[in-house]
């Protein structure tokens, strides 16, 4: 058969669609050249926020390299930074999924051009919109899996989709390159339809191009609303439709708030927490301490109001926790003045970040607290009870529970 042959999908006439442009694919590639550079960004960010080259065990891409050129020392205020960013971050990824789609659809005739390469500019071309394509897909099916907590990935999500998001990033910058000025002018002179996306023999049309622009508009206005009640959290959580933390709060009362790995998921064993059992080990460079709960509460205790935030996107409001300040702690075993780095081991036995490292300026924040009380109320088993680490604007999975030992100086 003939590549003219409109039975055939790298035919021009084999797509008929009268909607399909230079205008209508150019209004939606401007959004998304907005869109993506802020996920991109928000997603470098996050990963800053785990402070990777602290410690290995913060580090779920050790082999990062040159990539990790940008990582700097994350700050603990405004204590809901992690909160707004990895919030926007999953909010507007969900929010982009229409947009993404049928900016894919609008441009779907030339994936399917031939000849696949003319000139070394066409193929090089081609090749950044098979990375664009490919990559695109990968990030936003990698990043949608992980919200939902459907936890199928081939290898570790966090190197997969930071890998990946390099590649379509470079193949995006590539394509907006190329395309940006030219979309520019589409949107500038409307009407002016003309090139390869325009069908040579069009279909009757169902509605018009404005029509489409705004159901897609409409459907990501869904998406959006149906997704970003899980960072802003009180009342609005119940319109998460689309986030397994949206709902109303799980349980009630003081220790009624959102959690990802329950006690027993963690394999807790209660017999290991209880006051007869449970020690806290604190090591310095003035030698170890161990401590009881009841030891604990004996020492001056202090308040932070502070959120939890997940790099699924979800978040609490800020809860009131009550326990006894880090920067205390050190200066127990040696380090009074400024606190060092420190090492914090939990007593889970499944899911990961079962050891984390806290910077120093975390250590040192009077808001960061080895917490005993949430809310008033003792620690519920599934929120770390006996004690639990509490930082302003750290990811939620450094937060750890089930608090057993703490080691302050060089990690």
């Amino acid at each position: 058969m003939r590549n003219d042959d409109p039975r055939l999908p790298s035919s021009p006439g084999f797509w008929r669609s009268p909607l399909r442009g230079t205008g209508f694919t150019s209004v939606l590639g401007l959004v998304l050249l907005v869109g993506i550079t802020v996920l991109f960004v928000t997603g470098l960010v996050s990963y800053a926020a785990y402070n990777p080259d602290l410690s290995p065990v913060n580090d779920q891409t050790p082999d990062k390299g040159i990539l990790g050129f940008y990582l700097f020392a994350w700050p603990t205020d405004p204590h809901w930074l992690y909160r707004f960013t990895q919030g926007l971050h999953v909010t507007l990824g969900i929010t982009l999924i229409p947009i993404l789609l049928a900016k894919l659809w609008s441009v779907v005739p030339r994936l399917f051009a031939l000849p696949p390469a003319r000139s070394l500019a066409h193929a090089l071309e081609r090749l950044s919109l098979l990375l664009l394509v490919g990559g695109g897909l990968f990030e936003f099916t990698t990043g949608v899996l992980n919200v939902q907590l459907a936890y199928v990935f081939p290898g570790s999500f966090y190197p997969l989709h930071f890998y990946g998001a390099w590649v379509f990033f470079a193949a995006f910058v590539a394509h907006a390159v190329l395309k940006v000025p030219a979309a520019l002018r589409a949107v500038r002179r409307p009407g002016r339809e003309q090139g390869d996306l325009v069908s040579p023999r069009p279909g009757p049309p169902t509605v018009s191009r404005r029509g489409a622009l705004w159901f897609v508009g409409g459907a990501s206005l869904l998406f959006f609303a149906t997704t970003v009640g899980q960072s802003i959290g009180g009342v609005l959580r119940r319109t998460a439709l689309l986030a397994p933390h949206g709902g109303a709060d799980p349980g009630g009362g003081p220790n009624g708030f959102q959690i990802n790995k329950t006690a027993a998921y963690a394999g807790i064993d209660t017999r290991e927490t209880g006051a007869e059992a449970w020690r806290l080990v604190v090591t310095g460079r003035g030698g170890t301490v161990r401590l009881s709960r009841a030891q604990l509460l004996r020492m001056p205790l202090h308040s932070s109001a502070l959120p939890i935030a997940c790099v699924e996107g979800w978040s609490t409001a800020d809860q009131w926790w009550r326990g006894v300040r880090l920067r205390d702690l050190a200066a127990l075993v040696g380090h009074d003045g400024d606190p060092p780095d420190l090492f914090v081991e939990s007593l889970q036995r499944h899911g990961a970040f079962r050891r984390a490292a806290l910077r120093a300026n975390q250590v040192a924040d009077p808001r960061s607290l080895l917490a005993l009380y949430v809310n008033g109320e003792a620690l519920s088993p599934d929120h770390g009870y006996p004690a639990r680490i509490i930082v302003p604007a750290a990811p939620g999975v450094l937060n750890t529970k089930w608090v057993a030992r703490l080691t302050f100086g060089d990690l």
